[in-house]
């Protein structure tokens, strides 16, 4: 019954489903793991690069991070190339607010205007999808710091903690238990390795696999977003690793 229905978006199968826009939510489930933690002074997106090579130039490839002005930053999973139109989108809009208005545009409000764009390729003969979702994370004077989570339908909804990409139950089911109230930027650094480590298909997880940035309020007040660098990653993924002993059968005694 469905491949009568799933060749156009604006095709509507009997049991209510689009089921291209299904379809693209399918693509983000098989993209690098991807994570976001809202803390009490900052945000911490996190992403698992699947493109490794020591002959790419890292200081011209992104593939999960991507600063939008100087107080928002998200983390795309899905299609990249699909990521760059609507990052694009996002950059030009908020320059545009700040340009006419003075100040950064609230990040509820650039969530939603790009959302308004996810939803008409929904809508419209001839389009398809956006075969990507945004982390999306950033700071402004009325609501502080925030998080919010777009998929390809067009909804968003804000979040303290989601994961997306591949085994994501695994790592929200992680952070319901670890995520708490008043949470700091470290706590939330080493929440993030902790659900990293545990989520990702590969045993030494590195700087060479993963991007880390944060969104945090400076000791004088100032809001900055900045990459940690590799050493910073590399100690936090060190330190989430499981230790030696520790996964072991549950029989046995820790030696005293």
């Amino acid at each position: 019954m469905a491949r009568r229905y799933d060749s156009r978006t604006t095709t509507f199968s009997p049991e209510g489903r689009l089921y291209q826009v299904e379809y693209a939510m399918e693509a983000i489930n098989l993209a690098g793991s991807t994570i976001g933690i809202l803390a009490e002074d900052g945000v911490v997106l996190a992403g698992e690069k699947k493109t490794t090579s020591k002959l790419l130039d890292q200081g011209k490839q992104h593939e999960k991070l991507f600063q939008i002005d100087d107080y928002m930053f998200c983390a795309v999973a899905g299609i990249t190339s699909d990521a760059n139109i609507l990052i694009n989108k996002l950059r030009v809009s908020a320059a545009q607010h700040s340009y006419t208005y003075g100040e950064s545009m609230p990040v509820e409000q650039l969530v939603t205007s790009i959302c308004d764009l996810k939803q008409g390729y929904t809508q419209f003969g001839g389009l398809r999808p956006f075969g990507v979702s945004f982390l999306v994370a950033g700071y402004d004077a009325s609501h502080g710091f925030q998080l919010y989570h777009t998929d390809p339908s067009g909804n968003f909804s804000g979040w303290k903690a989601y994961a997306i990409g591949v085994n994501n139950n695994t790592a929200q089911q992680i952070m319901r238990q670890d995520w708490k109230e008043g949470l700091k930027v470290q706590e939330a650094l080493e929440l993030t390795a902790k659900v990293l480590v545990k989520t990702m298909d590969t045993a030494n997880p590195n700087a060479e696999k993963l991007e880390f940035g944060v969104v945090e309020k400076t000791d004088s007040g100032k809001v900055r977003f900045r990459m940690l660098k590799d050493t910073e990653v590399n100690k936090l993924m060190a330190d989430a690793a499981p230790k030696e002993g520790e996964e072991g059968t549950g029989d046995s005694k820790p030696s005293s």
